[in-house]
């Protein structure tokens, strides 16, 4: 009988609270910091077994100490706790397939060679497709002799063969060998932690398009077909359900007065008028439910025109709150530009937003304006207030406009993604990329920021080219790697990763 470990442990709770007060929206507090990972110990007979018993504790504390729950064979279950032969194999499947809708992902760690055949055909057999890791371990210069050599460096090669052979997509680090206790290691294994984050949530998200996309607007369509064969859903909800649920709201309602009082606490509304404030609550509060009640990961949303002239508020600041509480909201019902706002949030834990690729700088090609009407999540805003969206209130009268925000966008490194599905060729494309706000002067209105991205020419060729959307998922973080690799090697995406 196999006996199963389990290692849990979660995250400072302290410092995790810590990030996520005052917002009370956290819809993925608990997705982003509990993770489930298999860990398969590679031994062959005739290298030293003393190995793998060591390697498998040093491999399952390094995950313990991310607040991982590990899901492993122990020593009392095969020798050093490795799958090698027949009977290690079935052990190893039956474990897989217990616990296979838990599995995040799959560590493959090599204390010496290893019997490739043996890990592989125990995964393959397991029937799991979730993201797979292959670490291999140093050998010591004064420890080749026969009682303690690994050869792991040759044993990763076969195993990679055998993944490759089986049609198994894997991830590799970037050291082909290392060992656990190194700066190195801890990166590669955070960012593998980060990949199958992306694959775990984005492969079952259920998303909200809210309301029909604005009628010019042929750019943000898309093939809800193509993102449900990635696993994504997509459920529509007509904007007259969410009017008619807000104003069915008393305004003493319980839930509409702490909304008014979280929006009054999240960002200066001081020149809002109250009546407009206090249906930008009941907005909110509507939209909440139904987040809820549908399971929603994210919502895109008709941002105008009919909110303004039915309803008679812009909903850019209940948006930001929604997407600084991580339940990103996209604009004008960009559905796959919210399917990277919430890819880059899963990556790095922190809000995201959706931007306009919008203006040159001056003339300096390296550096453009991102900008949108205001609804950018607030840690984005070096300063930021709640007034009302500039350029709509041209045409539908600033009356019918209070909400948008009118802030400037911080300095800092971020990254930048997009995702389109290109229906004529039944696939789904995808650009990721890092670049970094500036200081620069700027003297404007909206939500705005000065952007410099190295290469910036050859982005936009490119997003010309391929007939990208003009919206981009931006997200204050490193990130862009972890995504090429989750769209790229699981989602079988074809990806774009802008270098410079």
């Amino acid at each position: 009988m196999v006996k199963l470990c389990l290692f849990t442990l979660s995250i400072d709770e302290g410092r995790a609270r810590a990030h996520l007060e005052p917002h009370t929206n956290r819809y993925e507090y608990a997705a982003l910091i509990e993770m489930n990972i298999a860990v398969i110990v590679g031994n062959r007979e005739f290298f030293p077994d003393h190995v793998c018993e060591s390697g498998r504790d040093l491999i399952v504390n390094s995950l313990k100490a991310r607040g991982v729950r590990v899901i492993a064979l122990s020593p009392e279950d095969t020798v050093g706790g490795a799958t090698q032969t027949r009977a290690d194999v079935e052990k190893t499947v039956n474990l897989l397939q217990t616990h296979r809708h838990e599995i995040d992902g799959i560590v493959i760690t090599l204390p010496n060679f290893g019997t490739e055949k043996a890990i592989v055909e125990s995964i393959a057999g397991a029937e799991l497709r979730v993201p797979i890791w292959v670490h291999a371990f140093d050998d010591d210069l004064e420890a080749l002799d026969v009682e303690n050599r690994r050869d792991s460096f040759c044993g990763k090669i076969s195993v990679c063969n055998n993944l490759h052979q089986f049609g198994l997509p894997f991830t590799l680090p970037e050291l082909h060998t290392d060992t656990p206790d190194s700066e190195s290691f801890q990166a590669d294994l955070d960012f593998f932690l980060s990949v199958c984050r992306v694959v775990r949530s984005l492969s079952k998200a259920r998303f909200g398009a809210v309301g029909a996309r604005p009628e010019a607007f042929n750019t943000v369509r898309y093939s809800e077909k193509l993102l449900q064969k990635a696993g994504i859903t997509v459920d529509t909800l007509d904007l007259s359900e969410v009017f008619g649920r807000a104003n069915r709201l008393p305004d003493d309602d319980a839930a509409v007065v702490g909304k008014l009082d979280e929006l009054e606490k999240y960002m200066d509304a001081s020149g809002v008028p109250a009546a407009q404030c206090l249906k930008m609550a009941k907005l909110a509060v509507a939209l909440e439910a139904f987040i809820r009640e549908f399971g929603w990961k994210g919502i895109a949303v008709q941002c105008w025109n009919s909110i303004q002239m039915n309803y008679g508020v812009s909903p850019c600041a209940v948006m930001s709150l929604l997407g600084e509480g991580l339940c990103p909201a996209a604009c004008e019902v960009d559905v796959t530009g919210l399917v990277a706002m919430y890819a880059l949030q899963q990556a790095s834990g922190q809000p995201s937003a959706l931007m306009d690729w919008n203006n040159n700088y001056a003339r300096d090609r390296e550096k453009c304006i991102l900008f949108h009407c205001g609804n950018f999540p607030r840690s984005f805003y070096s300063e930021a207030k709640i007034d009302h969206c500039n350029v709509l209130a041209r045409t539908l009268g600033k009356e019918n406009c209070c909400g948008g925000i009118n802030g400037r966008v911080k300095s800092g490194h971020f990254t930048f993604a997009r995702v389109s599905t290109d229906d004529s060729a039944g696939a789904i494309r995808a650009y990721v990329g890092e670049g970094s706000f500036t200081d620069d002067p700027l003297n404007t209105f909206g939500s705005r920021g000065v952007a410099k991205v190295v290469g910036l020419q050859n982005l936009m060729r490119h997003i010309c080219k391929y007939g990208f959307e003009h919206h981009v998922a931006v997200n204050f973080s490193q990130t862009a790697a972890v995504l090429a690799e989750a769209f790229e090697t699981y989602f079988g995406w074809d990806v774009y990763f802008h270098r410079g």
